[in-house]
């Protein structure tokens, strides 16, 4: 028989109430030995907790969630007490003496959940990605996939091939049967063309997922003394970066995090563009390209005050760049080289400082379209996916491959599908997924 096992659920003390969670075979001993007695079901209570020997701990609300309705799958009671660290740790020692008793590991109760069949692996990513959600797109994006939204895309998927796979094997087993179609690609064949359609145009929005769930990265180059450092404090509007005239100051990468239209932003300020004898700089210089090629926007920021044309004298970027010309407080006018295309900001004034925004908030609503919440949200998705992707065309462009074999496409096609939600052969990953929860979820 399994352990039953505890955590605080809640933030860690001093707080309000305090949240400890039990779940597993032995919860209702528990509610009878803590509380004495067993409440109705998903009824809240006001008990006096107390010890072996009768001595009370405190007094809160205690709440019975039989299985198999309850969030692991099995008999789940939460506690909500006071939340001083006597109180929490009180009823946390008492429950660590009961026979079969023990304390929680990282994501231990949504693990069983999963194992339980009341998730699904991509609705416990989702949860993972809701927990630790910053902004309004990650909240809608996780709390989606974590509703199954995600899973009810690749089950309809999977059911699609396995419809394919029965017609298949109903041609081969019965086909001197009168009400068995004489012609399986005439009937499954298209329909397995409109659902490789329908996935290429969901891998295609993979990209969105992962900007909206990592972060959209903005990286800023240009030479010492830009103002680099200087545009990220007002962006950041804290002082995040070292501002000093002296070239060469930023030697590493400095990273802000920004909301920007309910997105993350990972704006990176980097160490300044030039030609240096110096190893430490040389280092840094190198860290600021690689930042700069592996961003989804590049910042190039030009000082207008000196009017010095910087064209070319950077290495090319790979990345989208947009040229940013600061210190426009210094001008009595705007120079005539700056173009349309161009943003001019002062970081000490705050002028241009909204447009700059604005044109961030552009180029992420063009990665992630308003509507583009149920998209794939990790490097494994996507695996398993192009797996399935591939399988299904090997299976419609086959023509000239026995019957079988193609059905053997298909049952791959379906088995990838499956790895993503957790249906088929997933233990190895378990553990990696698992442990980006926190204790007591």
């Amino acid at each position: 028989m399994r352990d039953t096992i505890f955590a605080l659920s809640s933030g860690a003390p001093p707080a309000g109430v305090a949240v400890i969670r039990i779940s597993g075979p032995g919860v209702r001993f528990g509610l009878e030995t803590i509380s004495g007695s067993i409440p109705p079901p998903r009824q809240a209570v006001l008990a006096r907790l107390r010890d072996e020997q009768g001595m009370e701990l405190d007094q809160g609300l205690v709440l019975f969630f039989p299985g198999p309705r309850s969030f692991t799958g099995e008999d789940v009671a939460e506690f909500h007490i006071h939340g001083g660290r006597a109180s929490v740790s009180a009823v946390i020692d008492l429950l660590s003496r009961l026979p079969g008793y023990r304390l929680a590991e990282p994501g231990e109760y949504t693990r069983r959940a999963f194992e339980n069949g009341r998730m699904d692996l991509t609705a416990v990513e989702g949860l993972s990605d809701l927990i630790r959600a910053e902004t309004e797109a990650q909240r809608r994006q996780a709390l989606g996939q974590a509703d199954g939204r995600l899973r009810d895309i690749y089950d309809s998927w999977a059911k699609r091939i396995t419809h394919a796979r029965a017609m298949i094997e109903a041609e081969l087993d019965f086909s001197d049967e009168e009400d068995i179609p004489g012609s399986v690609a005439a009937r499954i064949w298209p329909s397995m063309e409109q659902l490789r359609t329908e996935l290429t145009d969901h891998l295609l929005q993979a990209r969105s997922g992962e900007v909206v769930r990592d972060g959209f990265r903005v990286a800023l180059i240009g030479a010492p003394n830009a103002g680099k450092s200087s545009l990220m404090n007002a962006l950041a509007q804290r002082d995040v970066a070292i501002v000093s005239d002296q070239p060469g100051t930023t030697r590493d990468i400095v990273e802000v995090r920004l909301d920007v239209g309910g997105h993350l932003v990972l704006l990176q300020d980097t160490a300044g563009l030039r030609s240096s004898d110096d190893g430490i700089e040389q280092e840094g210089i190198r860290r600021s390209l690689a930042a700069a090629n592996s961003a989804d926007l590049v910042l190039e920021l030009r000082d207008s005050s000196s009017l010095i044309e910087q064209q070319g004298a950077n290495p090319v970027i790979d990345s989208p760049t947009v040229v940013v010309w600061t210190k426009s407080d210094l001008l009595e006018e705007q120079p005539a080289t700056i173009e349309k295309t161009d943003v001019l900001v002062s970081s000490l004034a705050g002028s241009g400082l909204d447009q700059l925004i604005a044109l961030i908030g552009r180029r992420l609503s063009a990665i992630h379209p308003a509507n583009g919440d149920n998209v794939p949200t990790r490097t494994r998705h996507v695996q398993y996916l192009r797996k399935c992707e591939e399988e299904l065309s090997a299976a419609i462009s086959s023509e000239t491959l026995p019957i079988e074999l193609r059905s053997e496409h298909l049952r791959s096609a379906a088995h990838a599908l499956g790895k993503i939600t957790g249906n088929v052969d997933v233990e190895d990953l378990l553990g990696v997924i698992f442990s980006e929860f926190c204790v007591g979820k």
